[in-house]
């Protein structure tokens, strides 16, 4: 089958663990795989290499462009399509299929993609076991890189995410279409990290409580579920009540409860913070 005519970017740093498996997952589906690593003390380069990827190294300035736009402004510029997949992602079999339909060429050999990005659902695993209800998250994820750019906003002083663009989505001149197979987000990492991890999200997230108009800015680059619960009074308990009720994550059994509680004390960590530096 032909390689479809996308560069994946995978933006690393230290994902020893998942990352061999990240790239033969995608090796042998995309026109290129590029590992756009930021000086990673583990063997995450040396593993990609092996699986035949590229291996860009980045770093920060401190300043806009971040990471993600900056792939979208020097990684294979000559293909305009790029797909972002995490040190800790996979795309489904079905999601090849899907983008083969979408991107085959036609009978003269160009491909006319209408759409200038495309959001994608993650299949999330969390303490091991595959989530199949409760919160869903999709990312927009594939995107033209003429007519899709990163917001600049005004959060370069926040705490907690760095290098990386924040929870926004990219904004997108053109429409932007759903698709129905999934990203698999499988982090092999022990489930200490993904605390580690939203511990600093949570830094971040109340920076922006104090400062309402980058707040206004980001809630404007979510989708439509973000800009919803971005309004919506006492978190915690609505986090908990939407993910483990409402879209069931109950039927996760023991991993659908922890989850909505990792979630919900995710949102208690940002009023508590919020808070405490508002005193």
């Amino acid at each position: 089958m032909k390689r479809l005519p996308i560069v994946v970017a995978i933006p690393t740093k230290n994902e020893a663990e998942n990352i061999a498996t990240t790239v033969r997952s995608v090796i042998d589906h995309f026109e290129a795989v590029v590992v756009v690593d930021s000086d990673s003390t583990d063997d995450t380069r040396a593993l990609a290499a092996d699986q035949g990827a590229e291996i860009v190294p980045y770093t920060w300035d401190g300043k806009y462009p971040k990471k993600k736009q900056w792939c979208l402004d020097h990684v294979h510029p000559e293909l305009d399509w790029m797909l972002f997949v995490d040190g800790d992602e996979t795309p489904s079999p079905e999601l090849i299929a899907e983008l083969h339909r979408i991107f085959d060429p036609a009978a003269d050999g160009s491909v006319k993609v209408a759409p200038a990005a495309f959001d994608i659902p993650l299949g999330y695993w969390f303490a091991g076991k595959r989530l199949r209800h409760g919160y869903t998250i999709v990312k927009r994820a594939l995107m033209d890189r003429t007519r899709v750019r990163f917001p600049e906003l005004g959060d370069l002083e926040a705490p907690g995410m760095g290098e990386q663009e924040g929870h926004y989505q990219p904004l997108a001149d053109g429409p932007v279409v759903r698709l129905r197979a999934t990203i698999e987000h499988e982090d092999l990492d022990p489930v200490r990290t993904w605390f580690e991890r939203h511990n600093r999200y949570s830094d971040w997230e109340a920076w922006l409580e104090l400062h309402p108009e980058v707040r206004e800015e980001i809630r404007q680059a979510k989708t439509r579920q973000g800009q919803l619960f971005h309004k919506a009074p006492l978190k915690p308990l609505v986090s908990f009540a939407y993910a483990y009720v409402c879209k069931r994550g109950f039927l996760d059994g023991r991993a659908g409860l922890d989850y909505a509680l990792a979630m919900s004390f995710y949102r208690w960590q940002i009023g508590l913070k919020t808070r405490e530096k508002s005193a």
